[in-house]
């Protein structure tokens, strides 16, 4: 299974946090599985899941939203990770970032956890912070607002009119560190826009 690769959208469960901040994780994955016309099923790992392909005779994906809440993600990407067999390298994790601008991502692999505690939990239950990430811009609250609350607020109507093409654009990412590498991605979606 050298040539699949788990893509995990963080967020939480529920109507009440789906259009969500802190949710643009699973938008992501939604989107890739709505790219392959798949949908995403219960699976026993509390997660749910779609097996696809990048495109046909490519790398397999394992396209996977946790059913649990975001701060405890780590129980179903690591459960996910032993049952496809896929280790930390070849497994993006996709998630908002307050300390990046709306509109914008940003792409790693390894580093800390900036506060963003599904990723701390992740990396706990993995044994390892080395995983690329697709770190998807919502931007710091105005004024005096919990950051705590912002992430689970809805986008604002402006942002929303922009939220498609975000979303679409970390799905292009995902899609391009899988089929040519971070490198390639990075110097895609980190380059100055004209």
């Amino acid at each position: 299974m050298a040539d699949t690769w788990l893509v995990v959208g963080l967020g939480n469960p529920g109507t009440r946090y789906e259009n969500t901040r802190h949710n643009v994780g699973q938008m992501v994955v939604a989107e890739l599985a709505a790219r392959r016309s798949e949908t995403l099923r219960a699976h026993k790992a509390n997660a749910r899941v779609v097996e696809t392909w990048l495109r046909p005779g490519a790398a397999k994906l394992v396209l996977a939203t946790p059913n649990s809440f975001m701060n405890v993600s780590g129980g179903p990407v690591s459960q996910l990770a032993r049952f496809y067999d896929v280790p930390a390298e070849r497994i993006v994790l996709v998630h908002d970032e307050l300390d990046i601008p709306f509109d914008t991502i940003k792409l790693k692999v390894g580093g800390g956890h900036g506060g963003h505690n599904g990723i701390r939990d992740v990396a706990k239950a993995l044994g390892t912070p080395d995983f690329p990430r697709v770190r998807v811009g919502i931007g710091r609250p105005p004024g005096r607002q919990d950051p705590a609350d912002w992430v689970l607020d809805p986008f604002a109507a402006a942002e929303r009119a922009q939220l498609p093409i975000l979303v679409g654009d970390a799905a292009d990412a995902v899609e391009q560190i899988i089929g040519e590498g971070l490198l390639a991605a990075q110097q895609r979606f980190h380059a100055p826009r004209a």
